[in-house]
């Protein structure tokens, strides 16, 4: 019997639909895994920056996640903008309440175009309440230096953030290699407390990146939901981000989203799927 596995994703709405909501719906749909989503925040954005964000009420949020779990109990769950302490406080309990362990945090803290997407003041509740929940943590590099205090510049950097984000209760720690130009590739390093495994990607110059860490966050999600090890839906995932920044979409006036339907049709290509 085929089970449909599902996945939920906790964040903003992106109006443009590049990153946020959308962009997790979008990839769970195309790594065949049945969305749901629980919105934190609306947000007016489009490729040229964000306009406006209207956070929901820490109980709007929570009385979602209570339908989900009633009805459609997911297989991953993946958090992406919670915006503040008190949303921050509502997911991480009811996460304990339903016994959901396949969660992937994406601590998801500025836009491309610099907006703010998390309170300063919520960083403590991250670390506090929702990170020693996490199957998996997946910061980039400016996020890693604002959760740990710590520069990040080398690649023995990035081990110490590393192991400083695990001793925050997450299982594994994904820190992403995008923001690190001073490399000719994109290397994302994968850390579990014993290992260290480097995925190797090529970097791709291209304005067209609006969405990645949602992307990237919500494909190890659905990866997780169909039953993949956290390394392997990792690898997955780098995949398909790769092939959704290496074609891009080129739309709108700024910095354009990627492409979500890239992988799938590579494979497709391939006789792959």
């Amino acid at each position: 019997m085929n089970v449909t596995k599902k996945a939920l994703t906790i964040a903003g709405s992106d109006s443009g639909g590049g990153a946020g909501i959308q962009a997790d719906i979008k990839t769970f749909q195309e790594l065949g895994v049945y969305g749901m989503s629980a919105i934190t925040a609306v947000t007016a954005q489009n490729t040229k920056g964000v306009q406006a964000v209207y956070p929901l009420s820490p109980e709007d949020v929570g009385t979602q996640l209570d339908s989900i779990a009633d009805d459609l109990n997911p297989d991953a769950v993946k958090t992406g903008m919670l915006f503040g302490k008190e949303i921050i406080e509502e997911v991480a309990g009811k996460i304990r309440r339903y016994g959901w362990t396949n969660l992937v945090v994406d601590p998801v803290m500025i836009a491309k175009d610099g907006s703010p997407l998390l309170r300063q003041e919520a960083l403590r509740a991250l670390v506090t309440h929702l990170i020693p929940l996490a199957a998996i943590i997946t910061p980039n590099i400016p996020e890693a230096e604002a959760l740990t205090g710590k520069t990040v510049r080398t690649a023995g950097d990035k081990k110490e953030a590393a192991k400083m984000l695990l001793d925050m209760g997450a299982r594994y720690v994904l820190i992403k290699g995008g923001h690190d130009t001073a490399s000719a590739s994109s290397d994302d390093l994968l850390f579990d407390g014993t290992a260290f495994i480097e995925l190797t990607g090529r970097r791709i110059e291209t304005p067209h990146t609006h969405g990645t860490g949602c992307t990237l966050s919500a494909a190890i999600a659905a990866e997780m939901a169909k039953g993949k090890s956290v390394p392997e839906a990792v690898r997955v995932a780098k995949e398909f981000i790769q092939e959704a920044i290496g074609n891009p979409l080129a739309i709108g006036n700024g910095r354009g989203p990627v492409n979500h339907w890239a992988y799938r049709r590579k494979l497709l290509a391939a006789g792959g799927v």
